[in-house]
């Protein structure tokens, strides 16, 4: 008698999951959960076609002692890539840059050694904090960006601070209409983290 074998259908790739690990300007300060950052970065990747689920990691307040201090358990097991967004709070409340310098090169180093493609969320100081404040703080994104070989967003505000019809009244937290402009400048970087994510994949 003859025998039959029926082919199953190869499983549905399972969606990217990408987290984004941060302070406030994450989380989405005083706005509803839809207006968040993560939410609205997941629906306009979503729009263009990505298979993709953005986990709000961000936890207002946060320094990057704080942020490193739950790190591990933040970026959870499983997930394929990470937006870094950290460090306001330490210039905002005039922390050493060195420290923050230290915790950024801790988080970097440890998501690098579990093999997470990384996008790194630059910020500046704010000018009031002095000129060598400013040149200490300002340099540590772009030099850990080219130190671990990360892509690098260089001012997650970018477009967004010291615009009043962006922000909220206290001049610090975007507004939805704020967020929409951070996701439409960051996209075509985190186009390019999904990219990598997808090389990864397919080379493993």
């Amino acid at each position: 008698m003859a025998t039959f074998t029926i082919a199953s259908a190869p499983a549905a790739a399972a969606p990217v999951r990408l987290v984004a690990f941060g302070d406030s300007l994450t989380t989405g300060f005083n706005l509803p959960r839809p207006d968040s950052f993560a939410a609205k970065l997941e629906t306009a990747l979503k729009a263009k076609g990505y298979d993709v689920t953005v986990t709000n990691a961000g936890v207002s307040g946060d320094t990057t002692s704080a942020g490193l201090a739950r790190l591990d358990w933040s970026v959870p097991k499983g997930t394929d890539a990470v937006i870094v967004e950290l460090g306001a709070n330490d210039m905002l409340r005039g922390i050493d840059p060195e420290i923050a310098r230290k915790n950024l090169t801790e988080i970097l180093t440890r998501l690098k050694a579990r093999g997470l493609p990384v996008l790194l969320a630059g910020m500046r100081a704010a000018p009031n904090l002095g000129a060598d404040y400013q040149r200490q703080f300002d340099a540590i994104f772009p030099e850990l960006a080219a130190q671990f070989g990360v892509p690098l967003y260089p001012f997650f505000l970018e477009g967004v601070a010291g615009d009043r019809g962006l922000n909220q009244q206290d001049g610090l937290h975007p507004t939805a209409a704020g967020i929409d402009r951070i996701v439409a400048s960051i996209l075509p970087s985190v186009e390019q983290l999904l990219a990598h994510v997808k090389q990864k994949q397919a080379a493993q």
